[in-house]
């Protein structure tokens, strides 16, 4: 048995790492279909469509689902759990969105450091003031030097910008919607304890990011600030796909190796994924900096020693 372990854990942690590059794959598609239709608000509707036709094609195909998820305007009616957790897709919405309108000019690597830095942060301030979770985590010295570390890697990546005003603040897109995107685990895990799928949860993220997204382009098309166009190049459509497999991907390989493992792994998939990505496929990153790969570094250092539990926890 003990074998067993030594060999499967390992494993299941190079799967991690290969999942969470998903991550920053998704955003590199994101990015080009943003700067293909220059309109970070249309590569996110496109971006969410796409998802939301496959998620629509599990859900028709299963009665179960399907009486889950019709179920939810009851369920919010009845105000059984707090009206936020049902709108946590907005802030996938964001994430969507900064991608499309700033991936492809920051590089991945960039925008994947900022954007987790801040999920960090936000995730240490949610669990210090309670906020989408069941109890309060006070601040330890391992997840206050995390959080430094976290600004320290995102002033890093960044630092090539300083020079470049606009660039600066397309890189902060990805910080902000980091932020947000900090409590979104939260809302989803309890409209999925709610409805009792994690699927139809994240059915339901889709259409509030969707819904979303869609008003806020169809006004804008109706004030001439935006027009319709849709890219003729296949993989342009993957970015909802890909978001979607390494949901799926997350789900399966919690069960063998915990949150506290998979965190570390998915992070590490996501970092080194997205330099590989720039070095590797100019088309869809951009310039590596040896200051991004040693922010890099540092974001993956810090997310590390803040998932160190606590020993008073254990």
């Amino acid at each position: 048995m003990k074998k067993k372990n030594t060999l499967t854990i390992p494993f299941l942690m190079l799967a991690t790492i290969g999942a969470g590059m998903l991550s920053p794959m998704q955003s590199a598609v994101n990015g080009k279909l943003g700067e293909y239709v220059q309109d970070g608000n249309l590569c996110a509707v496109i971006s969410f469509a796409s998802g939301l036709v496959v998620m629509f094609a599990i859900i028709i195909s299963n009665k179960t689902y399907r009486k889950q998820i019709s179920s939810i305007p009851s369920l919010i009616k009845k105000r059984k759990v707090p009206l936020w957790n049902w709108f946590a897709g907005l802030c996938g919405a964001m994430v969507v969105f900064s991608e499309g309108a700033s991936a492809s000019y920051l590089g991945i690597a960039t925008f994947q450091t900022s954007l987790i830095c801040a999920m960090l942060l936000s995730g240490l301030l949610c669990d210090r003031f309670g906020i989408g979770v069941p109890e309060k985590r006070p601040f330890t010295l391992l997840r206050i030097s995390g959080a430094i570390f976290a600004l320290i890697a995102t002033l890093l990546v960044v630092s090539p910008q300083w020079n470049t005003p606009h660039m600066l603040l397309l890189a902060i897109l990805p910080f902000l919607a980091g932020l947000l995107a900090g409590w979104q685990p939260a809302g989803n895990a309890t409209i999925a304890e709610t409805t009792g799928s994690t699927i139809v949860s994240i059915t339901w993220n889709f259409i509030v990011g969707f819904t979303a997204l869609t008003i806020m382009l169809c006004i804008r098309i109706l004030l001439g600030k935006a027009s319709l166009v849709l890219p003729d190049i296949w993989w342009m459509y993957l970015g909802g796909p890909l978001g979607l497999m390494s949901i799926a991907l997350m789900a399966i390989l919690v069960r063998g190796l915990g949150l506290l493992l998979l965190g570390v792994a998915s992070t590490a998939g996501q970092l080194v994924g997205s330099v590989l990505i720039d070095l590797l496929i100019p088309a869809l990153g951009n310039a590596v900096y040896t200051v991004t790969i040693i922010g890099t570094l540092v974001a993956l250092f810090g997310a590390i020693i803040t998932s160190i539990p606590d020993k008073k926890q254990n």
